[in-house]
């Protein structure tokens, strides 16, 4: 499971869940932090990616063209870079039944 993380979200987390989700990425890492939100979903579709961000632009992307790319809407309000990280590790099993499932392209987590 390769997610991408949105700007919303910090690049720290791509070390704190590493082992948990092999092969992501941070928006910032790939010179697309300034990208708009079209740009940042096709490149995610295209390369196979789930976003995550804290954001409804995804999700409304996700209404609007369907998927891939699946979308995780986090929709904690502020917090800590390591409840992100908690509630996407403690997740893992839900963010792996949304990458198979074939009728489900967005999930949402609180």
């Amino acid at each position: 499971m390769k997610l991408l993380l949105d700007h919303n979200l910090s690049p720290k987390l791509l070390v704190i869940f590493k082992d948990h989700f092999p092969g992501s990425e941070h928006v910032f890492h790939l010179g697309l932090d300034t990208a708009n939100d079209p740009a940042i979903w096709e490149y995610a579709r295209e390369r196979g990616f789930i976003l995550v961000t804290k954001d409804a632009d995804f999700s409304d992307l996700s209404v609007l063209r369907g998927f891939p790319p699946k979308v995780i809407w986090i929709r904690t309000g502020n917090c800590k870079t390591s409840e992100i990280a908690r509630i996407l590790m403690e997740n893992r099993d839900v963010i792996a039944s949304l990458e198979m499932d074939e009728r489900s392209g967005l999930l949402t987590l609180f």
